[in-house]
């Protein structure tokens, strides 16, 4: 029986979707990055006008660069993963990436607020900093998480995952 992770595609649509895969994933970092920058400026920042811009341009950029290109690495990276010998779950370093992926979209989905820190700065005086430094610890967060990603697809480091052993399917207890 061939499973899945047996199937083998053609070297020229494997090649092409690395590209797109390493493209989506680069561009994912730069755009996590730049959220980074503009929720720090506008949380030092004494121009509440300056903040609230900084704040209000946020989710177009989640929405024309984050989100796309999150689902894009996911897409492309399970599809490497599922069609080349390297596996969804053979090797720690593929699985920790894929995990890095996951958890930088569910913190993205769950814990970021531009719209709302735009809503806190309409007002004539500066709200509360905590929640402004709460939203860059998010993006710094994710940050780091895609950085490592980034360093596992270079290092690829050794070791593969305890592959529990398949009863046959004649065997019957």
């Amino acid at each position: 029986m061939v499973g899945i992770t047996d199937r083998v595609i053609k070297p020229r649509v494997r090649k092409g979707a690395l590209v797109v895969h390493v493209i989506a994933s680069v561009a994912l970092l730069g755009e996590v990055w730049g959220l980074v920058v503009l929720n720090t400026v506008a949380t030092v920042t004494d121009d509440l006008g300056l903040a609230h811009a900084a704040y209000r341009l946020m989710p177009s950029l989640v929405f024309a660069g984050g989100i796309p290109l999150s689902l894009t690495a996911l897409a492309t990276g399970i599809t490497l993963g599922l069609t080349s010998h390297w596996g969804l779950a053979r090797h720690y370093w593929v699985l920790a990436k894929l995990v890095l992926l996951v958890s930088v979209i569910c913190l993205g989905m769950f814990l970021f607020d531009p719209e709302g820190m735009a809503a806190a700065t309409e007002g004539v005086t500066r709200p509360a900093g905590g929640r402004q430094w709460g939203q860059v610890a998010v993006l710094g967060g994710q940050l780091a998480m895609l950085l490592s990603a980034t360093t596992l697809s270079v290092l690829k480091p050794r070791g593969r995952v305890r592959q529990i052993p398949r009863k046959s399917a004649g065997w019957v207890r």
